[in-house]
């Protein structure tokens, strides 16, 4: 028995071993992070069961905005833009007759319309989101399971006349869900409208350009991005990829930040809070494995061959046709939208942009995720920059 005991103690023992050698192993390709440059923005807020990416990262943009031109902090109100916005682009779907998308996605350009044509109002002004119909957060599946078919309803119709009652039943759902925006409101003892409000936040709502990088429109001219959230068709500034990339990087360097709009639905994009734009083909290589056995793999075996790599997992490098090519096939889509604030470093000296979800406190960094410079390049579908963050040769380039 003593003995069948001290074999099965170190059985244990070695399992152990190799646990920790395993750990080790794994712990010693965690990137560890050295911020370069971090500039303020606001808390971290959580759009839960709501399409609103586009909505949060945005407000979250110009909070960051007025930061840095004022130093005040404000909770600027998420449901206020969403009931002006779904209401515009029902609009617009009745006038197609259909022949467009309603969804709960939108665009950086929704939140700067809004704004611009109708004011905002701090979070305290409207209900808490989810609060009117018992949650703790937005949860927009009722919602929508409402919405969508009013909207398709009137927008289908085969009346050879409709009224204009239908904008009167939507908007009673877009406010019993959302809530009412408000009128006039009283903000730290003095009383606003939503668009007096706007007036005093400091900053200038026409300094705000779009910027995009791809060759089937010439480069330094401005065009309309073809993606289905991008429905008002606002222009974005086409740069090549790498002066692209140069405007991010002057915005941060100069006290700035970006909302950003791309693709997330890559195998590089973890839930933990990195973003890697994992060259397959090499990471095949590395495993011992060929294309076959790795298309094999199950989605779980996967993630754990590139844990285990972590910030050692090859990359590809972007390039300008790639970028092209992936967008026209259908591989980079326009999935999220989020903050660019900062820039650090991993022990191997590559370079991340420090980036704000809208997702709570999740991930190994509390909201904030990692994501390489590479990866930013790849997967960029468009970007929210204030004019003044682009490099003086660049605007020159631009006319603007």
């Amino acid at each position: 028995m003593k003995k069948l005991l001290s074999l099965a103690l170190l059985a244990i023992m070695a399992i152990g071993a190799q646990a920790e050698e395993k750990s080790t192993s794994d712990a010693s390709n965690k990137p560890v992070f050295t911020t370069i440059k971090e500039n303020a923005i606001t808390s971290v807020k959580d759009q839960n069961r709501s399409g609103t990416c586009w909505d949060y990262s945005t407000l979250s943009f110009f909070e960051a905005e007025i930061l840095k031109a004022t130093g005040k902090t404000y909770d600027l109100c998420e449901s206020f833009v969403a009931n002006k916005t779904y209401m515009e682009r029902a609009i617009q779907v009745v006038r197609f007759h259909g022949d467009c998308q309603f969804s709960q996605g939108g665009s950086a350009e929704d939140v700067l319309a809004t704004l611009k044509t109708y004011g905002i109002c701090p979070e305290e002004a409207m209900p808490f989101p989810g609060s009117l119909y018992g949650d703790s957060l937005n949860n927009f599946n009722e919602f929508f399971s409402l919405l969508e078919p009013y909207v398709d309803a009137v927008a289908t119709s085969k009346a050879k006349k409709i009224s204009g009652q239908w904008r009167v039943g939507l908007q009673g759902i877009l406010d019993a869900y959302l809530g009412k925006c408000p009128e006039k409101f009283t903000y730290e003892g003095k009383e606003y409208t939503p668009k007096t409000f706007v007036e005093s936040l400091g900053i200038n709502l026409n300094n705000y350009v779009s910027i995009t990088s791809y060759t089937h429109h010439p480069f330094y001219s401005a065009f309309a991005v073809e993606v289905q959230d991008n429905w008002r068709f606002p222009l974005s500034y086409n740069l090549p990829m790498d002066e692209m990339m140069k405007v991010i990087d002057n915005a941060i360097d100069n006290g700035y930040t970006i909302a950003w709009g791309g693709d997330v639905s890559e195998e590089g994009f973890t839930r933990q809070g990195l973003a890697y734009a994992i060259d397959t083909k090499a990471t095949e290589s590395l495993q011992g494995s060929d294309m076959a056995r790795w298309l094999k793999l199950t989605p779980a075996k996967k993630k754990n061959l590139l844990d285990s790599l972590g910030c050692t997992v090859p990359e590809v490098i972007p390039t300008q046709e790639m970028r092209q090519e992936r967008f026209d096939n259908w591989e980079l889509t326009d999935d999220h939208g989020m903050l660019i604030y900062g820039v650090a470093k991993d022990q191997n000296g590559k370079e991340y942009y420090m980036v704000k979800n809208s997702w709570g406190e999740s991930g190994d960094y509390k909201g904030t995720w990692y994501m390489t410079k590479t990866f930013i390049a790849a997967n960029t579908m468009d970007f929210l920059v204030n004019k003044n963050a682009i490099p003086k040769d660049i605007r020159k380039k631009l006319g603007i």
